[in-house]
């Protein structure tokens, strides 16, 4: 094996010319990665103290930096300086402790150093052959976490008894990962029904709850399926928002009863305005009457489901095709990081691979390997494995599931603080780490008044930059989302935005008494 060489002899291939370009002058390069270290340690050490949104108008930035690129070069201080001058100021820091809108977008050290590295190394890995390493390590990250998740064999890559017929690739987002697996489910669809090419596209259905992410629907119609077959099936509080099998299985029925072909059905657990779990077995239950491909997205809580206690929201899994989450929401590792698991990779490659002379080499030939080019939309790919495999390596299960009960912890204390007070109510019950509230109706107040009151609680909070809030519809109702989450959050800061929550509803309360 090689070894990387410390000598500066090393890199006289960038001439001894010392006014010729060398990008990557090994000095340059520790000079200009020492001080962006040094800015982000700071960042990190600074970003509570920073407003969680900037206060900055559209096009700001154009007045801070110039507006045509600079003809000749300058030092490397002159962009940090204008990175800390102008940048900074308009960033809203998701970073922040203060930050609980959306959901988390976690981060740690070893996941930062990963990236870095496989930013470095600028690795193109669309073959085995063109980066075996980058694809193993891949392959290995995915195979580690899927038995954090206890996910079955045959979602696995390897196996006890050798190469499994499962696997995974990691993706960009749950949109990639939503749009392959539906155009490997429209394509296995089409053979079923005997359709010659794309002929039998019209009469495809594809089906999701109401709360399910927007980004289906948007990658049903990317995918080819006529929207007037994509079925959006309402949830209400009587199942806590959830698809509900049974209405699946009507609707499923009705549309093979006028001539269509169930393809596709989108499980979520953890929905995003309210965090809702779509039964997992029971729906797979369902699809299987119908050869139906079932995708569960777990983009969020599935990070939760390394935890033994909430492992249940699974349940079922083995009989689904396909699964998702993204560890860049909830487990430690920078944006951007979604992992795709399938129970049969062939139905994937047969739909996605490309096979050009240029990219044919022995070992794809051999079928051996999986080229992870065959699993993604594009080509070429980075070297993300490397940063989920350090997150795993240098934490280890024990500290990641310490990681997610401390920020379900946190927001169960929220949440008891919000039924404690009688100005409040939470919206629906808390799964994981979000809650959603609002100002309840009193002294008077119609539905239109309390949507009103709470999204002026939203704003007024959001304007102060100590905290940051988003909202959602929930059952007709305007609900403010607390989303505990962030990597530097700690109790005082969920409790301090308790106290900020508390004081700015009563200053809209006693507003409105006076104008009363």
């Amino acid at each position: 094996m090689g070894s990387l060489d410390t000598n500066p002899a090393a890199f006289s291939a960038f001439g001894d010319d010392a006014g010729s370009f060398q990008p990557l002058n090994p000095e340059d390069v520790r000079s200009y990665l020492h001080k962006a270290v040094d800015f982000i340690s700071d960042y990190y050490k600074s970003v509570e103290s920073l407003p969680v949104l900037p206060d900055v108008k559209p096009g700001y930035l154009q007045g801070e930096l110039q507006a045509a690129p600079p003809a000749s070069s300058a030092p490397f201080d002159v962009a940090m300086k204008e990175l800390r001058a102008a940048v900074v100021p308009g960033m809203t820091h998701w970073a922040s402790p203060n930050f609980f809108a959306f959901f988390p977008s976690t981060n740690s050290a070893a996941a930062i150093a990963g990236d870095l590295i496989a930013s470095a190394m600028n690795t193109v890995g669309f073959t085995w052959q063109a980066n075996p390493a980058a694809t193993e390590m891949e392959v290995l990250a995915l195979d580690w976490l899927a038995q954090l998740l206890r996910l079955p064999a045959s979602f696995m890559n390897r196996t006890a008894a050798g190469r499994g017929t499962g696997g995974g690739v990691i993706l960009g987002t749950t949109s990639e990962a939503m749009l392959v697996t539906l155009v490997a489910a429209r394509d296995a669809a089409l053979r079923r029904s005997g359709s010659e090419g794309v002929s039998g596209l019209p009469r495809l259905a594809v089906y999701a709850a109401d709360q399910t992410h927007s980004t289906f629907f948007k990658a049903c119609r990317l995918a080819g399926f006529d929207p007037a077959n994509i079925r959006s099936i309402p949830t209400g509080p009587e199942t806590d928002y959830a698809l509900d099998p049974a209405k699946l299985l009507e609707i499923m029925q009705a549309d093979v009863d006028a001539g269509l072909v169930p393809t596709y059905i989108c499980a979520t657990v953890g929905t995003t305005s309210s965090n809702a779990v779509d039964p997992v077995g029971a729906i797979a239950d369902v699809a299987a009457v119908f050869n139906a491909w079932v995708h569960v997205d777990a983009a969020y809580a599935g990070s939760a489901c390394i935890c033994p206690e909430f492992r249940h929201h699974l349940d079922g899994v083995e009989r689904v095709d396909s699964i998702s989450m993204s560890p860049h929401k909830w487990l430690m590792t920078c944006l951007d990081c979604t992992c795709l698991w399938v129970r049969d990779t062939h139905r994937l490659t047969d739909s996605l691979e490309t096979s050009p002379e240029y990219l044919k080499n022995d070992a794809s030939e051999s079928g051996t390997v999986t080229d992870l080019k065959d699993m993604q939309v594009g080509v070429g790919r980075r070297f993300r494995g490397l940063k989920l495999w350090m997150v795993m390596r240098t934490y280890g299960a024990a500290k990641l599931q310490e990681h997610i009960r401390s920020d379900v912890a946190m927001a169960k204390m929220f949440e008891d603080s919000v039924r404690s007070d009688d100005r409040f109510e939470v919206v629906v019950p808390r799964n994981f780490a979000l809650v959603c509230f609002r100002i309840k109706p009193s002294r008077g107040m119609t539905e239109e008044d309390a949507d009103e009151a709470n999204r002026e609680l939203m704003e007024r909070l959001n304007r102060t930059g100590k905290a940051y809030l988003a909202h959602t519809v929930v059952g007709g109702k305007f609900v403010l989302r607390f989303a505990v989450g962030s990597s530097l959050q700690e109790e005082r800061h969920v409790r301090s935005a308790w106290e900020l929550i508390k004081k700015t509803t009563a200053e809209i309360m006693q507003e409105k008494i006076v104008v009363e």
